[in-house]
């Protein structure tokens, strides 16, 4: 037992490689989303989700487009940032915003594209404000989790 610590935990852990830390992030990404994305649909009328598999694949949807969304708003900002003067830094905030506010629009109708009524978000502007909202949401608990684990280094 010299070798466990607490008699289950190796005494030496290996530390993980990069594709296993990405598992990792996308993962506990999906497990975030598909919490929020049932509470909103238990406790808002503005989300409906059919099912619970069914928020499960909207999740894994969802943080596929997300991660998309971001890598196409860091593509946009390091395109901006590398020519100088103040049109190209307005240029860089606006094609941020532009790309995170359309991108918006892109997962609502993939979202209605692949579940149809069976996942669907209703109210001001046709659902977008509601989507909006729970993407925010899961955008912000997603930094707040990454954040509160950092700190417990």
């Amino acid at each position: 037992m010299a070798d466990k610590i607490h008699g289950f935990l190796p005494a030496t852990a290996e530390m993980p490689t990069d594709r296993q830390r990405l598992f990792l992030r996308y993962f506990l990404g999906v497990l975030i989303d598909v919490v929020i994305l049932n509470l909103f649909d238990e406790y808002s009328d503005g989300v409906f989700v059919e099912s619970f598999t069914l928020s499960l694949l909207a999740a894994v949807l969802m943080q596929a487009l997300l991660k998309a969304t971001i890598a196409l708003e860091h593509y946009v900002a390091e395109y901006f940032n590398a020519r100088r003067g103040p049109i190209m830094k307005f240029m860089r905030f606006f094609g941020a915003w532009l790309v995170l506010f359309a991108s918006k629009f892109v997962i609502l109708e993939a979202l209605s594209f692949v579940f149809g009524d069976r996942v669907r978000f209703e109210g001001i502007m046709h659902g977008l404000v509601p989507l909006i909202v729970v993407v925010v949401v899961m955008v912000v608990t997603e930094e707040a989790i990454a954040r509160f684990y950092r700190w417990l280094r």
